[in-house]
């Protein structure tokens, strides 16, 4: 039986004026039919704007279609009086997981929605338990929801759904917040419910979770234009790249072999079957491994920024004191692009505050261009201007009624006359990417990818120093990313700016990052060049960081008697390898 019924489908946005009429619309979906029976876990791809949270908030009654059918077991999500039997019946889960939780305990927070729907206190009090053992966080019942880490968090908020007994579950970019660690646990939890039978639809820009499901949609301008189990969707790789997405590593791995005449199936999507494949073809046993200089150290000394024995401690004097950064001590050399990785709860984002004076150490200091940026007679003002910090979602920090009043704001504070603030806002969005002509539209009206770069264009055209950026490409699809992304390493080759990278994605940083600076439990884990870093993969494993599926299939290959070294964590070394073991054997 189907769960959901979807036959043309169409919605579209509208904005009105200040009268009340619709002054313009945006369609968004445009006939689209889906169905999906029970029990199947269904992954959802797309673009940033192609309509899968659109169709998402279909499936529950938060959006009522403009035109065509939307039928939830048999139920009509049009009618306003299925719309309580609709919504237990499929549950959401959203990306934030801090937005989902209201309650000061989690058993309360789990509890919030049953009492809302009048359920008898002994019911809720079992399916309270039950729901909470379902995800492994019932040890957890009494503690607070917001000293949890992300991926607690986000159980806590998918045992809040279980506990309304929905036969569906609808989780949109449930783990983009997540650092690997993190994004495990919630698909672990995902994948138990498959044992309840419980329909599970998820919105992913990770390939490898899309990898998992039974089954693949990709959407594109408002339609499905790809739906087939995993294995055959990522076989087509260039069809996927002509919309913007991505596919697991070794797929592309396979694929960019094959063009090499190597004989090795399409359709691989797992490392395990890549080097099974690969373990079958004649081979040298070791590749010969040259020593690069990639990630050479400045001079030793020469830094833009450092901490000295450097502690935070939050709430001091309180019973919920807690060690956030503990007698940490780095030197960042100037003009170096860095990687910060740690897993959640690791203080790389209380140690970036510090180096622009957002935090005030508990203990030790903090310099910047070698001088303590807390004594008396230092402007901590000026040294934000040096020491530029884009947070998270940085979109959230556009405020004005046009991208150039938003890229303006921080030169006219500055002091800056008109001429100069118009030369670094012009030069700004240009190192980020957006034409002239979007400088006069409202920052509100531009792409997801768009307000992400016009609000680093607002800290750009301050020229300082130095450059953190904490999760910069958060949310954003495989394009989006790789443009956001690029555009920052153009801006650290042309300007010489050292810039910090916080990312919980292996991939992203070890891409563009020439040194990285691992944090683990408020203490300095390492700060090396990337290859030194990634000689210790499983050391990284161990203190619960993602690597990147190209490091793990060398892994499996150096066991099964292939060894392209311990080095392997970009596509192009590890394609660089296999073929110079393989054409030695040809």
């Amino acid at each position: 039986m189907n769960i959901i019924e979807i036959k043309n489908l169409e919605f579209e946005y509208k904005e009105y004026d200040d009268a009340g009429e619709v002054s313009s619309t945006n369609p968004v979906l445009k006939g689209l039919d889906l169905t999906v029976p029970e029990g199947q876990f269904l992954a959802v791809l797309g673009h940033n704007g192609c309509g899968k949270s659109t169709l998402a908030k279909h499936l529950n009654g938060i959006l009522t279609a403009t035109n065509g059918t939307v039928l939830v077991n048999g139920m009509d999500a049009s009618d306003e009086d299925k719309l309580f039997d609709i919504r237990q019946t499929v549950g959401m889960v959203f990306q934030n997981p801090d937005n989902q939780l209201v309650a000061t305990v989690v058993e309360e927070d789990v509890a919030f929605a049953l009492e809302n729907l009048g359920v008898p206190p002994a019911e809720i009090r079992k399916r309270v338990d039950v729901a909470l053992r379902l995800v492994d966080m019932y040890d957890y019942r009494e503690h607070s929801p917001h000293q949890l880490s992300g991926g607690q968090k986000q159980r806590v908020a998918i045992a809040g759904v279980l506990a309304m007994k929905p036969k569906c579950i609808v989780l949109d970019e449930p783990t983009a917040m997540l650092d690997p660690k993190g994004r495990a646990e919630v698909m672990d939890t995902i994948k138990l419910l498959n044992e309840q039978g419980v329909t599970r639809i998820l919105i992913t820009h990770y390939m490898d979770e899309a990898c998992q499901a039974d089954r693949v949609i990709v959407m594109d301008d408002g339609v499905i234009i790809m739906d087939d189990e995993p294995k055959k969707i990522f076989a087509r790789v260039e069809e996927l790249k002509a919309v913007s997405l991505d596919v697991p590593q070794v797929t592309e791995l396979v694929y960019r072999l094959r063009k090499h005449g190597v004989d090795v199936p399409a359709d691989i999507i797992t490392e395990q079957e890549c080097a099974e494949e690969l373990l079958k073809l004649p081979h040298r046993g070791k590749a010969e491994i040259r020593v690069g200089t990639a990630g050479a150290d400045r001079k030793s000394g020469d830094y833009a920024t450092e901490v000295r024995n450097l502690t935070y401690k939050y709430s001091v004097g309180t019973p919920f004191e807690a060690t956030a950064v503990d007698d940490v001590s780095v030197g960042i050399e100037k003009g170096q692009f860095v990687g910060v990785i740690g897993h959640t709860g690791s203080g790389k984002s209380t140690l970036i505050q510090h180096l622009n004076g957002l935090l005030r150490p508990t203990s030790g200091e903090v310099l910047v261009n070698g001088k303590n940026i807390w004594d008396k007679d230092s402007d901590i003002r000026s040294v934000r201007f040096m020491a530029g910090l884009v947070f998270q979602y940085s979109e959230y920090q556009l405020f004005e009624d046009t991208v150039y009043k938003d890229i303006a704001f921080g030169p006219k504070n500055m002091g800056l006359t008109k001429e100069e603030t118009d030369k670094r806002v012009r030069e700004a969005a240009a190192a980020m990417g957006l034409d002239e002509e979007l400088l006069e539209r409202s920052p509100f009206d531009l792409s997801g990818g768009q307000k992400r770069r016009a609000a680093l264009a607002g800290v750009i055209a301050m020229r300082p120093e130095i450059l953190i950026l904490d999760e910069p490409a958060a949310g954003l699809d495989p394009k989006g990313r790789d443009t956001v992304l690029d555009e920052i390493s153009e801006y650290h080759k042309s300007s010489g700016t050292t810039i910090l990278l916080v990312s919980h994605s292996m991939e992203d940083i070890v891409k563009y990052a020439e040194k990285i600076l691992v944090m683990n439990r408020g203490r300095l884990f390492c700060y090396e060049d990337t290859d030194t870093v990634f000689s210790r993969t499983r050391e990284l494993e161990q203190i619960g960081l993602g690597i990147p599926q190209i490091s793990r299939l060398s892994h499996l290959l150096k066991a099964g008697g292939m060894d392209i070294g311990d080095d392997i964590y970009t596509i192009d070394r590890a394609e660089e390898r296999i073929l110079e073991i393989l054409k030695t054997n040809a």
